[in-house]
């Protein structure tokens, strides 16, 4: 199979999915509340970026969990993204939203010495950021997205990280011959600045890692038997 019936056959799994879903989610309009598994792989597809075909892109692929131990939930990671109900968040927790952020300020013309700086930072260095923490949340608050129930043990070597890493090598066009699905010529991720930049502007992904390496096909075998779980 070509990479490109591959790619198909990867969105007619999630096409499934979202039909199981009974739907796509906005992640400004989830909580906690809400019925989610303990754990997952979430596929996030952005406004205004489409496949070939004209059907919507996933261009961000997660997952959470991946180390012995870890307690993190789905929402967990997902809500860390979204940012807090002030519309702020914290970037030094999502790289998510750290590079989304760096797009916004290339972009826009922005300014912010403190951001991505450091893991952690004082209140008034978080207050000073807050603008455009929550430009950050309101861009990604915006995107759909689906979920994958995986409620497998965490650990490195998971179900979980192993679709979300082949997923992410499946649709990256890192250094690809022949680039499908490429992102558009105003996509928000093409201003990406910093380390790793490289990559989340030729892969037409908000990912960093996995996005060099080659895919296994049969991998889609799993993750078909994933969403026929459901």
């Amino acid at each position: 199979m070509s990479r490109r019936e591959d790619l198909d056959r990867f969105y007619y799994l999630l096409n499934r999915l979202e039909m199981h879903l009974g739907g796509t989610r906005n992640l400004a309009e989830c909580n906690g509340r809400m019925d989610w598994p303990e754990r997952g792989v979430y596929f996030f597809f952005e406004d205004g970026e489409y496949r070939e075909n004209g059907e919507p892109r996933v261009v961000r692929v997660g997952t959470h969990a991946l180390k012995t131990g870890s307690r993190s939930k789905l929402w967990n990671r997902l809500s860390q993204h979204r940012g807090t109900n002030s519309g702020g968040g914290n970037h030094r927790g999502s790289v998510f939203r750290l590079h989304v952020g760096t797009a916004l300020i290339e972009r826009d013309g922005l300014h912010s010495a403190t951001w991505s700086v450091g893991s952690t930072a004082k209140g008034e260095i978080r207050e000073r950021e807050y603008s455009i923490e929550k430009l950050v949340s309101e861009h990604i608050g915006q995107m759909l997205f689906l979920w994958l129930d995986i409620d497998d043990l965490p650990g490195p070597d998971s179900m979980r990280g192993y679709i979300e890493r082949n997923s992410i090598e499946l649709l990256s066009n890192f250094n690809k011959p022949q680039k499908i699905d490429a992102q558009s010529e105003k996509w928000l991720g093409k201003f990406v600045m910093g380390k790793n930049a490289n990559k989340i502007r030729e892969s037409g992904l908000w990912n960093v890692d996995h996005v060099e390496s080659d895919y296994k096909p049969e991998f889609l075998y799993v993750l078909e038997k994933s969403v026929g779980a459901f």
